[in-house]
């Protein structure tokens, strides 16, 4: 067979056809990305796509035109204050202003100044996507909105809110789905037909289990995801779904009733979410995304125990539709030649 492009690769995945080999896809922090590009000598990051092989999707997005307003409070669009969290090898943004804490009762979450899909730019959103190219999976449009709610609550009032306050957690849900359906709709059809597919997501679970319950799952997250997906789906466009951690409970309700076509980031070493058991119940019905583990094997193996894990996972997969990533975010103790390892292997072992 032909060699393919990244796009082409990603396409054969998702519409079930023949492709020349496992696709590769990348996630790890900036601090990994950066050093990544000075190790390889690398000029940039499609260069570095290049030289590794990765079938890295290009993104595309609305321009938003309130951004000054809120370097000016010090906060993002929903009002949310992050703090710089340095530890050790890298940083990362943390909520630490949660605007709608100490909000009581579902009048003031109405009054709240929300963002609306009007503050943003959706003629250059045309613009770009006239100029993306055939190359790379155009990926455009996201939802995750229970991670929002916590970082616009708070962790713990969040997760209170779901038994104690279920007016609340209604209402803001409702804000958040609202916003994002009429900004993805936008997005959709400024694509112009050229988006491929879309992000929604919600960690569902932990290390060692679900966060809350199946019902709780049903009752306020479960049919605006399948709203979301149908938005896509009624544009042509392909649903990605992201959930960290022991999430087994929940994927039958993901695949037959959200319809969700691919899954990330298959964490196997979670229960529940052993390899064979997901391709043996799941794999003919959707794509699987992820699967090196980047929690032990990837930062704290050898280069041998990296080679020896893209062995065997390609070895569970093969047979089923699979992208071949890192289980999340690459972190910096990571080594570089693992990181190298674990693409160069898939290259060997990947072919179809």
């Amino acid at each position: 067979m032909a060699e393919m492009t990244p796009r082409e690769r990603w396409l054969g995945i998702l519409n079930r056809q023949a492709v020349d080999r496992v696709p590769v896809d990348y996630s790890g922090t900036p601090e990994v990305t950066a050093r990544l590009l000075k190790d390889l000598s690398c000029g940039d990051v499609e260069e570095l796509w290049r030289k590794l092989r990765i079938d890295k999707p290009q993104w595309f997005g609305a321009r938003y035109l309130k951004q000054s307003e809120c370097a000016a409070r010090g906060t993002d669009m929903w009002g949310i204050r992050y703090t710089t969290i340095h530890y050790g090898t890298g940083a990362y943004g943390e909520a630490t202003g949660h605007p709608l804490a100490e909000m009581e009762s579902v009048a003031e979450i109405e009054a709240y100044a929300w963002p609306r899909a009007e503050d943003f730019d959706w003629a250059q959103a045309v613009e770009r996507a006239v100029a993306m190219d055939d190359y790379r999976l155009r990926q455009a449009g996201t939802y995750e909105p229970f991670l929002l709610y916590c970082n616009l609550r708070g962790m713990e009032q969040a997760f209170e809110d779901l038994l104690l306050n279920p007016e609340i957690v209604e209402s803001i849900l409702r804000q958040i789905f609202d916003f994002y359906y009429e900004y993805n709709r936008r997005l959709f059809e400024a694509g112009r037909g050229k988006i491929d597919l879309t992000y929604v997501a919600e960690d569902l679970a932990g290390q060692t289990g679900p966060l809350f319950g199946l019902e709780t799952y049903r009752k306020y997250l479960m049919p605006r995801q399948k709203r979301m997906a149908d938005l896509a789906r009624s544009f042509g466009i392909h649903v990605f779904y992201h959930t960290d951690g022991a999430a087994r409970v929940f994927l039958p309700d993901l695949v037959d009733f959200v319809g969700i076509e691919v899954l990330n980031p298959l964490q196997w070493r979670c229960p529940g979410m052993e390899l064979a058991g997901l391709v043996r119940d799941f794999g003919g019905r959707i794509a699987f995304h992820g699967g090196i583990d980047n929690q032990q094997t990837l930062p704290f193996g050898s280069v041998e125990d990296v080679v020896r894990e893209v062995k065997e996972v390609a070895a569970i997969m093969k047979g089923s539709r699979w992208i071949c990533s890192p289980c999340h975010n690459i972190q910096p103790v990571t080594p570089t030649a693992n990181i190298v390892a674990m693409y160069e292997t898939i290259q060997r072992v990947g072919i179809i």
